[in-house]
């Protein structure tokens, strides 16, 4: 069994990753300042509340506890607010993770997996895109990630003994069938969730942003990936690198793509509810097509998803807003 820090893993997908290694019997602890995660969400193992900027405190847990791995998860999320305040995405997610890294550094521990994503892609000229697609993000969340894979790749060059795994996700959406725990932000802004919301009568009405992209219905295309398949995924990536694997960019979605306008109508369809809809503007910093070429991950770390469909994802996203403790506890 491995001794594992999990950064953010009170988070969304933090808390499911949480919950795995707990189930497996895997020695767990959370460092987690609970910005938007949950003490009720960490159902295994010990919770540190504390922030990646306080340097101090964060060598003193890595020298304590020793872990052989550590999952990084936490980081800002949101695209459009990354544009409207970069400085505090850059703060965050490239300053606080150099602030992990250089803890790790200083107490012998060379085993990351991080919590990357595909708007490192921007616009990708190919769909599904790969791995070997060039970074090009086009808002400032997506450079952020971009920038730690560039100083996760050279930290690996420099120094033999530091081995990753760069988990690239798509669409994460969906919750933990148990119905233990969920998404559970106050203010949402993945598409299914709001859409839930809406279904739910907790937002008036679900806005479309945008309808002229270059798409077969005008609106933005997504790979949405469960949340448990993709914790699934951090679980197997543990495991490779303990068992001395090399370092890795992996993209995590299922290869299959839905508009938005087909995600609303799977969205009424699986909760019998017509909710309002208002189309609008574009977002800033949305590609009008993110799609995942699946291949490598299934065949380097023998990933096989048990959710793949859209009707169940959005199912056990529904059990947890109606029947989940989460949504109660905000």
């Amino acid at each position: 069994m491995a001794k594992v820090l999990v950064t953010g893993g009170a988070g969304y997908i933090g808390s499911h990753v949480v919950k795995l290694l707990g189930e497996s019997g895997h020695e767990v602890v959370v460092y987690d300042n609970l910005s938007t995660g949950h003490r009720w969400a960490v159902l295994y193992g010990e919770l540190v509340e504390a922030d990646l900027a306080d340097k101090k405190r964060l060598i003193d847990v890595v020298s304590s506890f020793k872990p052989d791995v550590v999952m990084h998860f936490a980081a800002y999320i949101v695209v459009p607010e990354s544009v409207r305040y970069p400085l505090k995405y850059y703060r965050n997610n490239v300053i606080n993770t150099l602030n992990l890294l250089e803890a790790m550094m200083e107490r012998g521990i060379n085993k990351f997996i991080f919590s990357s994503s595909a708007a490192v892609y921007g616009v990708p000229s190919e769909i599904p895109v790969s791995e070997e697609a060039p970074l090009a993000p086009i808002n400032p969340y997506g450079e952020s990630k971009a920038t730690v894979e560039r100083i996760l790749r050279d930290l690996a060059i420099s120094d033999s003994d530091f081995s990753y795994v760069s988990l690239r996700y798509f669409n994460v959406a969906g919750a933990d069938p148990d119905g233990r725990i969920g998404f559970a932000y106050p203010e949402p802004t993945h598409l299914i969730i709001r859409a839930l919301k809406a279904a739910k009568g907790e937002i008036d009405k679900l806005y479309i942003y945008g309808t002229d992209y270059p798409t077969p219905d005008g609106t933005c295309i997504r790979d949405y990936i469960h949340v448990v398949d993709l914790a699934e995924a951090h679980i197997l990536a543990m495991n490779y690198l303990l068992d001395g694997g090399e370092k890795q960019v992996l993209n995590c979605g299922y290869g299959r793509g839905y508009s938005v306008r087909e995600v609303v109508e799977a969205v009424k369809k699986v909760t019998g509810v017509d909710f309002p809809v208002e189309e609008t503007f574009r977002r800033p910093g949305d590609p009008p097509v993110l799609v995942a070429k699946a291949d490598k991950i299934k065949s380097i770390l023998k990933w096989r998803p048990k959710y793949d469909d859209l009707e169940c994802i959005i199912k056990t996203g529904w059990m947890w807003e109606t029947k989940g403790i989460g949504s109660r506890r905000l």
